[in-house]
């Protein structure tokens, strides 16, 4: 009995090392992960370029990105408006493409009630640019907040050697940034949430 035991725990990991190995891996995505992982570390001062519908509080501030932490799965890009910390984007690897999501917290860590939406991936996108359509649970979140116009959200970025671009679109709506990649800035503290001791 005990030797059959071993034998099914020994297909098992063998099983489960071969779906490691050979997990989904779409080169356009993996060239896009890669080239915002080379900025790791760095920090980007942004401008809002285009939105239609003014009136988000992100007039008159200044806007910076920060690639803060990254792995092989995924990145953490802290994105401050002024002395708002709350929001950092999490661009994760999920084995069938990538996700985006939202993290939005409070000044005391503490999750935001809108918080963690966002989308996935539906395509290979190109190595310079990746869409992420709403996800369900996102769409759930949106009409549960009374907000059901963002059913709708599309979020995309834009990765060239001298421009980082994110991007909102849907029915009406749109809203980019633009952050030049150019000229580093000094990196902002850590966002809400998050500790500069874990690093």
């Amino acid at each position: 009995m005990k030797s059959i035991v071993l034998a099914l725990l020994s297909n098992l990991l063998l099983v489960s090392g071969f779906a490691q190995e050979s997990a989904p891996s779409i080169p356009t995505q993996d060239a896009f992960f890669d080239a915002i992982s080379k900025l790791c570390g760095n920090a980007y001062s942004g401008t809002v370029t285009v939105d239609n519908d003014p009136g988000d509080g992100f007039s008159n501030k200044t806007l910076t990105m920060h690639v803060r932490r990254c792995d092989d799965t995924q990145l953490q890009v802290p994105f401050h408006v002024g002395e708002d910390a709350s929001r950092t984007w999490l661009i994760t690897k999920t084995g069938s493409g990538l996700s985006l999501k939202h993290d939005h917290r409070h000044s005391d860590g503490s999750e935001d009630s809108l918080t963690q939406y966002g989308g996935h991936t539906v395509d290979a996108g190109w190595a310079q640019v990746q869409s992420f359509p709403a996800d369900q649970y996102s769409k759930e979140l949106f009409v549960e907040r009374a907000i059901p116009q963002s059913v709708g959200n599309t979020w995309q970025m834009f990765i060239y050697p001298d421009r980082f671009t994110y991007r909102l679109i849907r029915q009406g709506r749109e809203f980019r940034v633009d952050f030049d990649l150019t000229n580093p800035v000094e990196a902002p503290p850590a966002p809400w949430g998050y500790d500069d001791a874990q690093d």
